[in-house]
């Protein structure tokens, strides 16, 4: 394992009771004027809307609205959360939704705290925030991890760029397994998926020799496998839906990625695919991941191999190397089918010109620690 420094500021309010017990402790430290960040209105529809801003007015608190969040969020969306954030004198942010409500809300912390563009410091400065608006997070849509880290995908769409953005860590984050129970299966199934690909793509970053890290991703992996199936079962598994959920946040809060250099081109590649077409970003990973394995074969045959066995549980006996690694990227792919994800970009009803081929290619961020650097060529050829 490489040496790393390891520390981690958001406190886990996880169960039934996760958002009664969350208030009980973290009210009083919100401040008077709080804002309710959130995304198209599911949750007014779900009734949680009116629990929140109930406990909330019962708090003492005044609400500020902030709605229409948007799956795959952009830049413009971000710049109007910090005019309001900033006009209404904001204290605090409560985001209640998904990874895209989290990641617009980590950097409109950010955005609320300076007068300068947040793109243009992170991008051509190379500066990052220091000072922050505080934040907490209610999870109703599992699987990006998003309450997790600081990290935030945010779409600039005057620049057709889906990029990563450091912005502020949650101070705390509810997950209440019965606030997930209304998603659409669809999206819980995609949000699993992503989950599973944020373990696969810290497992082949290296160091490649076998790891603490890594012998716990494993079993993450199979964690999320096995109540993906369950969860198609019986959606109303809650049981099911809280290891689902735990595994989101595991996947990303750090510890399978302790001593480790991840390799996250797939998800690279895949937000340049969202900022030209807007796709789910669970059901591209689905596409492109068996895909990007074939072509990272020779270089991860040893890594592969054991994944086959240890996560996918191929049977070993009389086979070499090569036959098990070959078995991982097949079981991969059936299961992307089994669970009724998109194996291809014709089944997204994504049809992409060559030149909107290059331009994706071109524009996807190139990450350290890849079993495979991949040249523009092959992204194009994905």
């Amino acid at each position: 394992m490489k040496q790393f420094i390891y520390s981690y500021p958001t406190k886990v309010y996880f169960g039934d009771s996760a958002f009664e017990e969350m208030l009980k402790a973290e009210a009083e430290k919100m401040g008077e004027v709080v804002m309710l960040a959130y995304g198209g209105g599911s949750i007014k529809k779900t009734g949680l809307y009116d629990e929140i801003t109930g406990a909330l007015k019962k708090a003492g608190k005044r609400i500020v609205d902030f709605s229409g969040i948007m799956s795959n969020p952009t830049y413009a969306k971000v710049k109007e959360g910090i005019a309001l954030a900033k006009k209404e004198n904001v204290d605090f942010i409560l985001a209640a939704g998904g990874g895209s409500v989290l990641d617009c809300c980590k950097i409109i912390s950010a955005g609320a705290k300076t007068n300068e563009d947040i793109w243009t410091m992170q991008y051509e400065q190379h500066k990052f925030s220091t000072d922050f608006l505080p934040m907490g997070a209610v999870v109703t849509a599992f699987g990006t991890g998003a309450e997790m880290n600081n990290g935030a995908v945010i779409t600039n769409e005057d620049l057709k760029q889906k990029s990563p953005l450091v912005g502020n860590f949650y101070s705390f984050a509810v997950l209440q397994p019965s606030y997930t129970m209304t998603m659409p299966m669809g999206q819980v199934i995609s949000g699993a998926f992503d989950s599973l690909s944020h373990c696969m793509e810290t497992y082949l970053g290296t160091p490649r020799t076998q790891n603490v890290s890594d012998d716990m991703n494993e079993a993450v992996q199979r964690n999320i496998i096995r109540n993906i199936y369950r969860t198609l079962d019986n959606p109303k598994d809650e049981e099911a839906r809280s290891e689902l959920i735990w595994d989101a946040a595991m996947a990303e809060n750090g510890i399978l990625k302790i001593g480790k250099v991840t390799d996250f081109q797939c998800h690279m590649l895949e937000h340049q695919l969202g900022a030209y077409t807007d796709c789910n970003h669970g059901r591209g990973l689905a596409v492109l991941h068996p895909v990007m394995y074939r072509h990272y074969l020779p270089e991860a045959t040893e890594q592969f191999a054991g994944l086959a066995v240890r996560v996918w549980e191929v049977d070993p006996e009389g086979k070499t190397k090569q036959e098990l690694a070959e078995a991982f990227i097949d079981e991969l792919s059936a299961f992307v089918h089994k669970i009724g994800l998109p194996g291809t970009l014709k089944e997204m009803d994504i049809t992409l010109s060559e030149d909107v081929k290059t331009k994706i290619a071109e524009t996807a961020i190139r990450t350290a620690g890849c079993v495979k650097n991949s040249t523009r060529k092959n992204c194009v050829r994905f």
